[in-house]
């Protein structure tokens, strides 16, 4: 989808209110256009050197006309506002929705923080789209107006207009492309600048050390160039339009001042009208000023909807609409039957023709080398991502035939990459869910060894954790993550090295409270901790992406 069409979607989001906003501003141009005529007719009366009623209901006319176009631009307002916030609020839940949403394939080899970056772009929309809606459209129906109301004083003029708008149309067009195209490249690298000091904030110890520190600015410095190299090659553009605009305005006012004053001298106009037409005309002329303007706001707009579009163009996983299955009460079968997976660049598959059965409730230890396919593996089984080939059965059927986010909410699961959010301590805990008990929530605290540290918080469970969990220890997170995994009580759990971080002694508590029979779960589990072994008869050792024999 290119910009413009992007931006009709999103004028046609909010037709109605955009319709009304245009009535508004046609109306507000009517009467402000004809304000002209009633001066003229106060600057005749006043010619005739004397008062008049007519003089003063003339006056009493040309005040209201002027509060009522003010009353109609703060309902403009009113309006533009809240298309503000509409744009705004759906930016903001199409984004929380799409991220957890996206296929695995579409987020490979990108940062989704960096991706999340985008939205900063709705601000631009919010902005941009209420100026183009108010100014721009604004000033185009009074070039149109003001050139239809000199029409009238002469039909010289109705020719002159016509050429002035057909200028009009041409500068737009031919700038447009250009403008458009070095606009979305300067936003290209202002997007690179702020991703790499994302990097270094990420990094900041590591670029504490003198050689690291030089490589950052140096980077930054490439980056920052190419920028300003962009940007200078959209100045260019823009001060083109500008040149443009500057010969419009004496085009115009040239024009229809020397037309003016011949209409004059050869008293086919009189004062008032001349004078009229004179205030008309500075009004054309200042419209023309605020549609060039609009015309870089323009640019940024169309940049703006690309960025969040290239968000917005992820591909999510497909919503069933046929009848699907649920899982049930009685467990899962699982059945891998040649199961085969290979990322999008690759040129061998990480997993290739796995063969396996997991049976209800039954407990699974996955273990092998780094690059063995032990993740891959559990994040086919979670459904996190899809094979590239072969089946996967769920209970003697096809495991697409089951309701994706009814299994996600009976699967409980740990990934190595999982990290802490921006919250309180309960929340991170229990996402507010309000089928989570608070007893069962401290019985989990007590199992993982978690009391005392809690305890001695000063606000307990409405401690603030900041992102990633920063200012608690590793072990400390990872214990809050289980707990989080465990409150759900999930019929299928998936862990990937739960207990890594967490001493020896713990560790083994958790394992055994883990493993209870009195537990309904399926477990599948991904570690290099020894005592897993002792509980788990059944492992499945990966090489080479096979199972080994």
């Amino acid at each position: 989808m290119n910009p413009l069409k992007r931006f009709k979607k999103l004028i046609e989001i909010d037709k109605r209110d955009i319709t009304q906003l245009f009535i508004y501003s046609i109306l507000g141009g009517i009467i402000s256009l004809s304000l002209p005529l009633g001066i003229q007719s106060i600057i005749n009366f006043i010619q005739a050197a004397q008062i008049s009623t007519s003089w003063i209901v003339l006056v009493v006319i040309v005040v209201i006309g002027i509060a009522f176009v003010g009353i109609l631009k703060i309902m403009q307002y009113r309006i533009s506002e809240n298309i503000q916030q509409k744009i705004f609020v759906r930016s903001a839940f199409d984004f929380a929705y799409r991220f957890p949403k996206m296929k695995f394939e579409q987020l490979y080899n990108k940062y989704p923080p960096e991706l999340a970056n985008r939205f900063f772009d709705t601000i631009t929309v919010q902005k941009g789209v209420s100026k183009l809606l108010l100014d721009v459209s604004t000033s185009l129906l009074q070039i149109i107006f003001g050139i239809l109301l000199l029409s009238f004083y002469h039909t010289f003029f109705i020719v002159f207009g016509v050429l002035l708008l057909a200028l009009l149309y041409f500068i737009f067009k031919f700038n447009f492309k250009h403008g458009l195209s070095t606009s979305l490249k300067e936003s290209k690298y202002k997007y690179k600048v702020a991703h790499w000091l994302q990097e270094i904030a990420r990094n900041h110890l590591s670029f504490k050390n003198k050689s690291t520190f030089d490589f950052s600015l140096q980077k930054n410095d490439n980056l920052v160039h190419g920028y300003l190299k962009e940007r200078e090659g959209h100045f260019r553009v823009l001060r083109r339009q500008f040149i443009q605009l500057v010969g419009f305005k004496v085009i115009i006012t040239a024009g229809l001042l020397i037309i003016g004053g011949l209409l004059v001298i050869n008293q086919q106009m009189n004062i008032g009208q001349f004078v009229a037409a004179e205030i008309v005309i500075l009004t054309i002329s200042a419209a023309v000023e605020k549609l060039f303007a609009g015309l870089e706001l323009f640019y940024d707009v169309l940049t703006s909807l690309e960025k969040l579009g290239s968000v917005a163009d992820l591909e999510i996983e497909n919503k069933q609409d046929k009848p699907h299955y649920n899982i049930g009460e009685n467990g899962v079968l699982f059945e891998l039957e040649n199961t085969t997976f290979k990322f999008p660049d690759a040129d061998e598959p990480i997993l290739n023709n796995i063969n396996l059965t997991i049976r209800p409730k039954e407990h699974v230890l996955i273990q092998g080398e780094n690059g063995s396919g032990k993740t891959t593996l559990l994040r086919l089984l979670a459904r996190l991502i899809e094979p590239s080939s072969g089946t996967i059965y769920i209970n003697n059927t096809n495991y697409n035939k089951y309701c994706i986010d009814e299994y996600r909410s009976k699967t409980g699961i740990i990934t190595i990459q999982d990290t802490l959010f921006e919250g309180t301590l309960v929340e991170n805990l229990t996402c507010n869910d309000p089928h989570i008990s608070i007893t069962k929530v401290l019985e989990l605290i007590k199992i993982v060894n978690l009391t005392e540290q809690i305890k001695h918080l000063p606000l307990g469970l409405e401690t603030l954790i900041t992102s990633e969990g920063k200012q608690i220890n590793s072990s400390m997170a990872q214990k809050i993550l289980l707990i989080r995994t465990l409150l759900k009580e999930p019929e299928l759990l998936f862990l990937e090295e739960p207990l890594d971080k967490i001493d020896e002694n713990c560790a083994k508590n958790i394992i055994d409270y883990i493993i209870k029979p009195e537990h309904n779960w399926t477990l599948v589990v991904i570690s290099k901790n020894s005592y897993w072994n002792q509980k788990i008869k059944n492992c499945v050792i990966l090489e080479n992406g096979q199972i080994k024999k």
